[in-house]
């Protein structure tokens, strides 16, 4: 997040696109709720009619897939109506004339017909945007699981800089990251293209400082490989082994038998976990990890807040923490990290991160601190860009077209699956599963389909169906919903009895590699 949490309570607009805030991250929805409260205007763009819209100003229910058609429209209206920030633009931002010139293929009219909204709809939605005061910008995977991810976000980066709302409180855009640590994941370095801190692997002056602090001549001056070049490579017999550590693949995966093939045909498969997982059933060696209630160390979360993660108790039989099981497994294949304790790793990591060296386990008392950090003497960062500073210099307009998913509805599969999650179960299930309250209060999987779609397939709710698509099919029960609209189904991939990734699609984003989770295409059969 360019932003803070605390800030949302503040915000004159929220507007939030792509994010199904209420189950997916009820603390921060619990916040945009009490905006709301207090008089802030709430606008939801997204296909289904999500539980956070009975709180929204405004639904703009808009196709599966078409963010970029419609973004790039609203920001030909703003700039039509003179509704931009000049001042910002001239004096911060690069690259205005060629998103104007790319925004202006995208007139209401023409993005209408891509997107489903009507042209009014569009122009009232960008009416709103520009003329608010301020507006501050979600999204979550429903920006990032597609093909064009990466051109999302960077299309709800251009809205914001057209509009000014950067570098100052109650704007900023805004991801809402995916797991409770994924953002201390990604700035740990846990990137095949970057160390710590986002710092390239390809700067020789950064390769060279890591390898001093590491006692090392050198580190390869390569990227290493995004999941997708690791499955072609076991596939084909060029990648030898994998060593899994929280990663439920089989689970979490599109396309699982695409997934189950590559870990099948892999010469040595490791999965380090808390429990044995989907994963699991396909390794060579398992070792038993230890929660975060066993471990000692830090979380960063959404905001880019560092806190302190303290041992609670001990881990059960042989489990042991992440750090220790990775140290010994380095010590016998000749490499002594020697690491004391896990103050002792942050502190070279603070050292080794310019955006984190200020932060010491001693200033992480209390709430925590936010990076960038870069001395002792500093509080943190609350909003990013402060005074219109940007690490390039000026911020730079990055244009995009609209592209279609890589599969789209047809006469043999005419539906069009999204997929996600539920509030009272977590990603692939491994943790809510086991727990008897979540599960009497969700215990199976359920596909929404819209009532018009049922009445004509002549299906009821609570029917099983099968859902099949060019990779797979699965038995689930129906919900037949005004959740979706007609011709989008969706499901979770929390069950295993019922995984939506047997049927979704293994096409990935170009730059991130990230798999386009929210669009695929299937068909539905009355059992």
């Amino acid at each position: 997040m360019t932003n803070s949490i605390r800030e949302i309570e503040d915000c004159p607009v929220i507007f939030v696109i792509g994010s199904n805030t209420t189950e997916t991250h009820p603390v921060i929805a619990y916040s945009m709720k009490r905006a709301v409260k207090k008089g802030s205007r709430l606008i939801v763009a997204d296909p289904r009619k999500i539980e956070l819209t009975r709180w929204a100003a405004r639904h703009f229910r808009h196709k599966v897939g078409t963010d970029i058609a419609l973004l790039n429209s609203v920001m030909y209206e703003i700039i039509r109506n003179d509704r931009h920030d000049k001042k910002f633009i001239e004096n911060h931002t690069e690259g205005f004339e060629e998103l104007k010139r790319t925004v202006n293929e995208y007139p209401p009219e023409r993005a209408s017909e891509i997107c489903g909204l009507s042209a009014d709809e569009i122009k009232e939605l960008a009416k709103i945007l520009g003329t608010a005061e301020k507006t501050a910008l979600f999204y979550t995977l429903g920006i990032t699981e597609h093909v064009t991810g990466t051109d999302n976000v960077k299309t709800c980066a251009n809205l914001q800089m057209l509009l000014g709302n950067l570098g100052k409180e109650c704007t900023g855009v805004n991801p809402l990251r995916g797991q409770n640590n994924v953002q201390g994941a990604c700035d740990m370095g846990v990137l095949p293209d970057v160390y710590t801190g986002y710092q390239k692997a390809t700067d020789p002056e950064v390769r060279e400082k890591f390898a001093r602090a590491w006692g090392l001549k050198a580190l390869p001056d390569t990227e290493g490989a995004k999941i997708p070049a690791m499955f072609d490579g076991m596939l084909h017999g060029d990648i030898k082994a994998l060593y899994l550590v929280g990663e439920n693949l089989v689970m979490s995966e599109p396309n699982q038998a695409h997934t189950i093939k590559a870990l099948e045909k892999v010469d040595f498969l490791i999965v380090q976990d808390i429990f044995l997982n989907e994963t699991a059933k396909y390794a060579h060696v398992v070792f038993p990890a230890a929660c975060f209630a066993e471990t000692d160390g830090t979380f960063t979360n959404t905001e880019r807040r560092v806190q302190r993660v303290r041992k609670a108790v001990e881990p059960p039989g042989n489990a042991k923490e992440d750090g220790w099981i990775i140290s010994e497994l380095s010590r016998r294949m000749g490499y002594v990290m020697g690491y004391s304790s896990t103050e002792e790793i942050w502190e070279e990591t603070r050292k080794l991160t310019p955006s984190m060296s200020g932060i010491t386990y001693e200033r992480l008392e209390g709430d925590g601190l936010q990076w960038p950090c870069p001395d002792l003497q500093h509080s943190g960062t609350c909003y990013l860009y402060c005074d219109n500073v940007f690490p390039c210099g000026k911020a730079q307009f990055q244009p995009a077209h609209w592209k279609p998913p890589a599969e789209t509805p047809d006469a043999e599969y005419p539906f069009v699956l999204t997929t996600g999650r539920r509030l009272w179960h977590y990603h692939t299930g491994t943790q809510t599963r086991r727990s008897a309250g979540f599960n009497e209060v969700f215990s199976e999987e359920l596909i929404e389909v819209n009532p018009e779609d049922a009445r004509r397939l002549d299906i009821k709710d609570g029917d099983y169906i099968l859902a099949v698509s060019r990779r797979g099919k699965v038995k689930v029960k129906a919900w037949v919903t005004e959740r979706v609209p007609s011709g989008v189904c969706f499901m979770t991939f929390h069950f295993h009895e019922t995984c939506a990734n047997v049927l979704t699609n293994n096409a990935f984003d170009p730059v991130t590699a990230t798999a386009e989770y929210k669009a695929c295409a299937i068909r539905l059969e009355k059992i």
